[in-house]
């Protein structure tokens, strides 16, 4: 032990090498390796005299020793791995090991210095695997590897080739599976070694291991004995660590690079030759030596990977094996590869070059591995390195993906399965699936990758069409359906985990504006699922532009708008065309069209350009002319200017066509070929011939070919009469018959449509027909070399041009268009097998595609796609048919309510889907309890069973839920008549245990968590919800309250909201209380407010501030409710809960109280007396006791107030409510003028309006200006005026005094405006009745009693109430007179009304009110005024007298019967029909009318006559000549009509008559007359003492004098007896004076005071004016001395007057 520790010495590189060299020794033949021996001795010598630390040799191979040492010491070595002796050569293997493990080995080993010791070394390790023994063969591979591996060792150029070689060889050829398994692990080390330094371009990398398992995941299984896996990764991974030392940067130096690429041409063996036609990398250049190696590495992976077999040896397996291997390493390099593959361009044409190329070759074979493989590496290349490959992944995706996927009837299972697993893998990488569609599907140039792997998808998972013929099996299919599903889901998915990244990406501000900011925040991002950063991510900047939506918008609709053009063409060429140019997609010009249908752009129909090549149409034959022209045919052969000619297109059928085709080209070509034919006739008939030659050569349907004599002679003379040469025309037959004019037979075939477009938009069909797949070889078809050339050629044409160019897109609108194409698949797809499938993880994966797409569809705010994904799912909740309900049901179930809670924000309308369908659960669940229904309160039939009880089968709800219906009906079974069997029963009972899967919890957790809804969402939420529990309180046969107590519960939640989202929500929750509060349902009705009022009382626990409407809005329901209710039960439950809210919350009430005013102001107005009294109790607690609290907030609020009281006033069942309520009104004036709410400053006359009033109101509209304290006054003061016509009196007399002790009160608060306003709207108005003043005088026909005045809306005004109106009126006036005074023509109008009445107590109250108005106002009146005032009294009195004298002529034309008794027994009918009792009874009512009226009209002249003489008397000082001269008219005017009235004897007689009949006293008209002139007369005497300056003004005494004359007059008249004639003032004759009656008697008596005071008067005059007047009545005087009178008295002054005036004067 000791001595083998100090064998080699003390140096580093003796220790490694001395105890290798001892085992050497010891394992050595000594006469067969003797010189081995004497050589390991002379080294371990010579590793004893090295020191530990010597001087570094920079060209030495070994640390710490000279180049000359370091060979003497490792000669040992290559001898012993050149004996191919095992027992030798494995401890040599295992010093090299050490060697380069240890770090001990420097430098580069390369194959341009073979005479280096460790080139040689090497070399030998690699050619000693050939001994044969297993233990030599993981020897071998671990020197290898570690040499490799080793940090201070570049192996590269030849050496790295061989090395390579050597371990292909091993595993082609290894003696066990295990070593097998081992040399193919190491080559994939190493290839990791290799591109893992390159990518970082050191030597100084961290190299992950490589994982055994993934290297066999495809081929090699059956090499796996046991524990292979566990050893080889053991093995790999103890060598990759065991390695020690420092990186050589020396090594990492740049190198030039040949034009070809590669440092040095070298010879190779298997599949490592040149590619002698490869194209030029780049024109020279610097590359280091670490990524040349690992180009040149990469190179020839790719040229072993295109190794065919022979045609000798068509099955070479070993070349198979080869092949794979290459491809599995091409893999390993791709899958773990950096972005020196994106940002190095020569690494990115390699790939386009030879990985390409790879793959392009290897499509066509058959073996399942290399398509895995080549689908693995597609895999990487598209994950990783997609925005350099973007033409080239267009080319693979649809040859190797889309062709297998789109093959439903006769697919590989293994081939699809692996390529569902690839799109699998895909759909989990969200970036790709949108680079994928922005790249090809929006690009024109490119196919609709992702619209074909949708609808691909979608074909698999419906599977083979019913009746057709495929090769799968049932569980094959089913697989296959399941994987496609999986597929779609996870493509959805992507697209919502894509959107919402980004809007994540947005709402945290992140730059997205510009390319450099993209790049920035994409290194940013994490990484994909698998841990590799995403392609575009790392390369955006090289070869991508960011593109915004609007751009890909436009160039989406461009394509999508060309292909619709390309299959109209397709369809019918004409309007496919005429659809192009109108949509600009071509040029309205032939040659643009034709240039057009050169191109062959977008999948263009060969067939159908040659049927519009063929019309006759101008248009169609200019474009053909045009196409033809734009062809070159010179100097090219007739038959390949042919050939050429018909590549474009397919030649119709018909031959009109044809030979308009073929002329043009005969013009064409001879035009381009001047010399070749005499003229275009010949080159018109040829081409026919040659067309004719080909289908007959070619035709396999064609028996008798045409030979080639045939052909020339059919050819003869054509050429103008001469014939072609015949070498001319066999050469051409020749060249025909070899060589078909293939003219595109593909698009004759039916295809879909869509792949053919896609095929000649990439010009694939000759590379789809070459991986047709029918192939059992590994050899291509001989035509693949032309094939694949012409695809490189496109690769390359395509590099440079802008449609390469990669896209990338962070706009979330690309989804838009993404689901536009994907959505109509999906859905299908998920519906159809959710529908057919019951295997839980199929239907799981369904239900999860649907809650991916609402979620996409719904946050992208599409709506029709959004309410399709979320209405299938309702529907497959099968909860309207819950009988048939199986577990894939529920999961739906659940998937509604994850729908609800995860995208509740964006569904808006769709809520309705899923609230109905919560509706339906608790249904379900409340039937499943036995519980009883809804129905059993809200409907009149209180019945129904529990489901678990006897009598279920009977139970409507029960069977109507059995029955089931369709989706859409508003309730389920109801139609049906069917019965349900207690099989069915039970079978349903069974489903519903299906749905305790989901709970209360759950469903309530939907409700609750609207909370957490935006603004947007929780409106459309309740909209949904009310629109539910319409339908659920509607149901004919079972009304539920559910949705109902949700939107309760709703509107608790979110009662927390801004004002004005909840605003937003009571909007419509507020419509919908309504509707269903006015249900004819009472049931419902009730339980709705009952509902509402929960809500009302939460509400009025929050606080709410001043000027804020949101209580009043709150309210509002209850108020229209009880406006438009029929239901008293509603009316009543509303008054009841209002007054319970008001009451309890009366200190939170603030806007609210406009609405509690409404509500009682509607039920004050209510037929119900128990509504109008309990509200008005609620009314009366709240003024009494909560009055401060109405205008706390909002003072207009006490307008409300007063109209509500007003209100009570109006109501009919109790006066003392309706007085209470008039007293409240004067208790709310009181609290109104103390101003605790308003101001109370006087506002000026030029003050603005308010608008807490109705200006609309007609009461209103009368006020020029409103001032502030007017807007609270005016409805108070308004309602009481209104009140004063009521048709109770005592409303009527309690209105009117507070109405007048208001205004009396408060009215010096009141503006000089608002006053005039008020007293002409207000007060004015409620003596319209007995004034006149604003309707036409009252007629009042009525023989009543009483004494009454009609007033506005026809009731009256008792006598009493009456008479306090004017005193109040006149108390007011006087009272305000400074304010009022220009109102004296109002009140005097007002008063003279009185006066005119008919009736004598209105008259009396005026005259009362008259004189008081006078007497206070008298001294204040002005001349003015006072004239005012006579004026109106005069035309009060006279005014009467033509109404009354019309009323007097109704008497002519009556006849007044005989007081007989002849006259009860004398019946006789008249002409009209009367019998002349009944007729006398009419004349007697109108005489009782008259002298009714008669009576009246005297004793209210009377009264006129009256105040004004007094007024007269008491304010003689203040009325000027003038207006007494108007009152002495008035007095003689009464005196006139009270002759007048005497006068009318006849009348009077009738009157007396009709009296004594009816047993009436006589009218006092000689009262009347008797008291009007003694009145007249002793106002003119006392005119005329106490006024003389007036006298002779007025000329007085003349006046006085002729009213005794006219007094004298009266009096003798009467004395006359009816029998005599009557007396001659002017001829005295003697006469027979017979004595006078009784009646004459009495009438003389009555008027004989006023005929003494008379002639008192007459005798008092002076002598003077006595003698100046005697003569005109001394007659008179001695015709009293005459006449017979009934009083001395007057006897006695007639005698005085002779003696004391007259006699004087006869004297003188």
């Amino acid at each position: 032990m000791s001595a083998s520790q100090t064998l080699g010495g003390p140096s580093r590189c003796g220790r490694v090498l001395g105890p290798s060299l001892d085992k050497i020794i010891k394992n050595a033949a000594w006469r067969k390796h003797s010189h081995l021996v004497s050589s390991c001795k002379s080294v371990l010598d010579k590793l004893e005299t090295l020191p530990d630390t010597a001087l570094p040799d920079p060209a030495s191979p070994l640390l710490g020793l000279s180049s000359s040492d370091a060979d003497f010491v490792l000669n040992p070595i290559l001898l012993a791995l050149d004996s191919n002796y095992a027992k030798v050569a494995d401890p040599a293997l295992e010093c090299v090991f050490k060697l380069f493990s240890a770090g001990v080995v420097r430098g580069e080993i390369d194959g341009k210095n073979f005479d280096s010791i460790m080139y040689k070394i090497v070399d030998s390790v690699c050619k000693v695997g050939g001994i044969g023994e297993e233990a030599v063969e993981l020897a071998v591979l671990r020197a290898l590897l570690s040499a490799v591996r080793c940090p201070c060792v570049l192996i590269r150029g030849d050496c790295l080739l061989q090395l390579v070689r050597t371990l292909y060889n091993i595993y082609l050829g290894g003696l066990n599976g295990t070593n097998q398994i081992c040399a193919k692990s190491v080559l994939a080390q190493i290839m990791l070694i290799i591109f893992a330094r390159a990518d970082e371009d050191s030597m100084d990398v961290s190299i992950s291991t490589v994982s055994v398992s993934e290297l066999l995941e495809f081929t090699d299984k059956n090499l796996n004995e046991g524990n292979s896996i566990y050893f080889c990764q053991n093995f790999v991974s103890e060598v990759m660590s065991a390695s020690e030392g420092v990186p050589d940067l020396k090594l990492s130096q740049p190198v030039p690079v040949s034009q070809n690429g590669e440092s040095k041409d070298e010879g190779e063996e298997i599949g490592l030759e040149k590619m002698k036609d490869e194209v030029e990398l780049c024109p020279g250049g610097i590359s280091s030596k670490i990524r040349e190696d690992g180009f040149i590495a990469f190179k020839n992976l790719c040229k072993l990977s295109m190794k065919f077999s022979s045609q000798e040896n068509p099955d070479d397996q070993v070349l198979l094996r080869g092949k794979t291997l290459s491809l599995e390493l091409l893999k390993v390099v791709m899958d773990n590869g950096g972005s020196i593959w994106c940002s190095n361009e020569r690494f990115l044409n390699a790939i386009k070059q030879f990985l390409c190329l790879s793959l392009l070759k290897n499509s066509a074979l058959s073996v399942m591995s290399v398509f895995q493989l080549q689908c693995s590496i597609f895999m990487s290349l598209l994950t990783k390195y997609r925005s350099g490959l973007k033409a080239e992944i267009g080319i693979f995706f649809p040859m190797l993906i889309l062709r297998v996927l789109e093959n439903v009837l006769q697919p590989s299972f293994v081939q699809k399965m692996t390529v569902l697993n690839m799109l699998e893998k895909i759909a989990g990488d969200s970036q790709i699936i949108i680079d994928i569609f922005v790249n090809y599907d929006c690009d024109v140039d490119s196919p609709n990758i992702f619209e074909r792997i949708v609808n691909g998808l979608l074909k698999t998972a419906l599977g083979p069409p019913p009746g057709s013929t495929t090769t799968l099996s049932a569980v094959q299919d089913i697989t296959f359906r399941h994987e496609s599903v999986k597929c779609l889901v996870g493509i959805i998915k992507s697209m919502g985990a894509w959107m919402d990244q980004q809007l994540k990406i947005g709402d945290s501000d992140l730059p997205s504006g510009s390319e450099s900011e993209t790049s920035a925040e994409s290194h940013l991002t994490p990484s994909a699922e698998d841990g590799v950063v995403p392609d575009y991510e790392l390369h955006l900047e090289l070869n991508s532009e960011l593109s915004d939506s609007a751009t890909l918008e436009q160039r989406r609709a461009y394509k999508i708008e060309l292909q619709k053009g390309v299959q109209l063409f397709n369809k019918k060429p004409s309007k496919g065309i005429e659809f192009l140019i109108k949509t600009k997609k071509v040029g309205n010009s032939p040659e643009e069209v034709a240039s057009f249908l050169k191109k062959n752009t977008a999948g263009l129909n060969e067939t159908m350009i040659g049927d519009y090549f063929g019309e006759r149409e101008e248009f169609a034959l200019r474009v053909m002319h045009a196409y033809v022209d734009s062809l070159n045919f010179k100097s090219i052969d007739f038959g390949e200017a042919i050939r050429f000619f018909l590549s474009g297109f397919r030649l119709p059928g018909e031959a009109q066509k044809i030979d308009r085709i073929m002329e043009k080209f005969a013009e064409r070509y001879c035009k381009c070929n001047p010399n070749s034919f005499t003229s275009a006739d010949t080159a018109y008939v040829l081409a026919y011939s040659v067309i004719m030659l080909n289908t007959d050569a070619h035709n396999s349907m064609v028996k008798d070919k045409m030979t080639k004599s045939d052909f020339i002679r059919n050819n003869r003379g054509i050429d103008d009469g001469k014939d072609l040469p015949e070498e001319y025309l066999g050469a051409l037959y020749d060249q025909i018959v070899k060589n078909e004019i293939k003219m595109n037979a593909d698009s004759s075939v039916p295809q879909s449509k869509q792949a053919n477009s896609l095929n000649k938009l990439l010009g694939l069909d000759g590379i789809l027909n070459l991986v047709s797949w029918k192939q059992t070889e590994e050899k291509p078809l001989g035509a693949n070399g032309l094939l694949i050339r012409h695809i490189q050629e496109q690769f390359k044409a395509k590099s440079g041009k802008s449609e390469s160019v990669y896209h990338a897109v962070s706009d979330i609108a690309i989804l838009r268009f993404m689901v536009e194409v994907c959505w109509g698949p999906m859905l299908a797809a998920f519906s159809v097998t959710l529908d057919q499938s019951d295997d839980r993880l199929t239907t799981t994966q369904c239900i999860l595609g649907f809650r991916y797409a609402v979620h996409v569809t719904a946050v992208m705010g599409m709506q029709t796609q959004r309410d399709a994904f979320v209405t299938s799912v309702a529907k497959f909740t099968f909860l309207h048919c819950a009988a048939d309900m199986k577990q894939k049901n529920v999961d739906a179930v659940k998937a509604i309510i994850s729908i609800a809670i995860e995208d509740g924000n964006h569904l808006q309308e769709a809520w309705e889907h899923i609230l109905t369908c919560l509706s339906r659960i608790e249904h379900l669940q409340l039937l499943g309890e036995g519980a009883t229904t809804d129905a059993s309160f809200l409907s009149v039939s209180n019945t129904e069973q529990s489901l678990m009880k006897k009598g279920t089968l009977q139970n409507p709800a029960v069977m109507a839920v059995v029955l089931g219906g369709s989706y859409d009906s508003t309730t389920v079974g109801v139609n049906s008549s069917r019965l349900v069997t207690p099989e069915q029963i039970n079978h349903f009972i069974a489903n519903l245990n299906l749905l305790d899967q989901i709970g209360n919890f759950e469903l309530n957790h939907v409700f609750a968590h609207s909370q957490r809804l935006n603004s947007e969402a929780i409106v459309a939420f309740v909209k949904a919800l009310c629109k539910v529990s319409m339908s659920e309180l509607q149901s004919p046969t079972d009304p539920r309250v559910f949705s109902l107590i949700k939107l309760v519960e709703i509107a608790h939640y979110n009662m927390n909201r801004i004002r004005l989202v909840w605003s937003r929500m009571w909007n419509v929750l507020s419509d919908f209380f309504v509707s269903v509060g006015l249900s004819e349902n009472l049931s419902v009705a009730i339980f709705v407010m009952d509902s509402l009022r929960q809500l009302a009382m939460k509400f009025l626990e929050r606080e709410e501030l001043a000027n804020y409407n949101f209580q009043n809005q709150f309210l509002r329901p209850f108020v229209i409710i009880m406006q438009k209710s029929n239901s008293a039960e509603i009316r009543e439950l509303i008054v009841r809960c209002i007054s319970q809210m008001v009451l309890s919350r009366v200190t939170n009430v603030k806007s609210g109280w406009k609405s509690v005013f409404m509500v009682f102001t509607a039920a004050a107005a209510d037929e119900r007396k128990n509504i109008v009294l309990l509200a008005f109790e609620t009314m009366e607690k709240i003024v009494r006791e909560y009055f401060p609290h109405i205008t706390e907030t909002d003072a207009t609020v006490f307008t409300d107030c007063v109209r509500c009281l007003i209100k009570f006033t109006n109501s009919r069942f109790n006066n003392d409510a309706s007085l209470n309520a008039i007293a409240f009104l004067r208790f709310c004036a009181v609290k109104l003028a103390e101003g605790g709410f308003v101001c109370t400053n006087k506002s000026s006359d030029d003050g603005s309006s308010v608008s807490s009033i109705n200006k609309d109101d007609p009461d209103v509209k009368s006020f020029a200006y409103i001032d502030d304290h007017g807007s609270y006054w005016l409805p108070l003061l308004t309602g009481l005026s209104k009140l004063t016509s009521d048709s109770r009196l005592d409303i009527q007399k309690s209105s009117v005094e507070v109405l007048f002790n208001i205004l009396k009160d408060h009215g010096h608060l009141f503006s000089r405006v608002f006053w005039v306003g008020i007293f002409n709207s207000v007060v004015l108005p409620i003596f319209d009745g007995v004034c006149g003043r604003r309707v036409m005088p009252v007629k009042d026909e009525q023989n009543s009693p009483t004494l009454r005045s009609s007033h506005r809306d026809g009731s009256t005004w008792d006598a009493e109430t009456s008479t306090v109106a004017a005193q109040c009126l006149v108390d007011l006036y006087i009272g305000f007179y400074s304010v009022l005074r220009p109102q004296l023509s109002n009140v005097l109008s007002v008063l003279t009304g009185y006066l005119r009445s008919t009736i004598q107590g209105p008259a009396s109250t005026g005259v009362v009110a008259m004189f008081r108005l006078i007497g206070e106002l008298g001294s204040r009146l002005s001349e003015e005024e006072w004239r005012e005032i006579c004026l109106a009294i005069k035309e009060a009195a006279i005014s009467m007298f033509p109404g009354f004298m019309k009323l007097l002529r109704t008497m002519d034309d009556i006849e007044v019967p005989d007081n007989s008794p002849s006259r009860s027994s004398t019946e006789a009918s008249t002409g009209h029909g009367f019998t002349d009792h009944e007729l006398e009874d009419v004349n007697l009512q109108t005489a009782a009318y008259v002298v009714s009226k008669m009576k009246s009209h005297i004793a209210i002249q009377l009264l006129i006559m009256q105040v004004i003489i007094d007024m007269y008397k008491t304010n003689l000082q203040f009325l000027s000549a003038a207006n007494i001269n108007i009152i002495v008219d008035i007095v003689s005017s009464v005196a006139s009509h009270a002759r007048e009235l005497n006068s009318e004897t006849a009348l009077r007689k009738k009157i007396q008559k009709a009296c004594s009949i009816l047993e009436l006293s006589d009218p006092p008209l000689v009262h009347f007359e008797n008291e009007a002139y003694q009145n007249y007369l002793n106002f003119l005497q006392d005119l005329i003492k106490n006024n003389p300056s007036v006298v002779e003004k007025m000329n007085l005494e003349s006046q006085l004098v002729a009213v005794c004359e006219k007094i004298l007059q009266i009096y003798l008249n009467c004395t006359v007896n009816q029998n005599t004639v009557q007396i001659s003032v002017d001829k005295p004759t003697s006469r027979w004076v017979l004595p006078l009656g009784s009646a004459k008697r009495e009438e003389l008596a009555a008027r004989t005071s006023l005929l003494v005071s008379a002639l008192k008067t007459l005798s008092g005059l002076e002598k003077d004016r006595f003698r100046k007047y005697i003569a005109s009545f001394f007659h008179l005087l001695v015709a009293l001395i005459r006449c017979e009178h009934s009083s001395s008295e007057v006897q006695r002054v007639l005698s005085d007057l002779f003696q004391s005036s007259i006699g004087p004067i006869i004297e003188q």
